[in-house]
């Protein structure tokens, strides 16, 4: 089994230290991808993810293998003023 290190990069650097054994890079992305969820779900309730953010997935020696970008991007509904009477 391969050590794989999930690694976020938001205003705060979370780096994995520790690392999960996994069989493989499939298994990898989906850890990957659950991780993502959880962080999402955690930042929804608590408003800390920033409108940017991004996993990095390494193996042992540092070599990024994947990588997962988060972007929040307002509509231009939202962004455009309104219309004076």
């Amino acid at each position: 089994m391969l050590r794989y290190h999930f690694n976020v990069y938001d205003s705060v650097v979370m780096l994995d230290k520790k690392g999960v054994e996994l069989p493989d890079t499939t298994f990898a992305r989906r850890e990957a991808i659950r991780y993502a969820g959880v962080l999402l779900e955690e930042g929804a309730r608590l408003e800390s993810l920033g409108a940017e953010w991004r996993m990095e997935v390494t193996d042992e020696s540092g070599l990024i293998l994947f990588r997962l970008d988060f972007f929040v991007t307002p509509s231009a509904v939202t962004t455009l003023e309104p219309a004076s009477s």
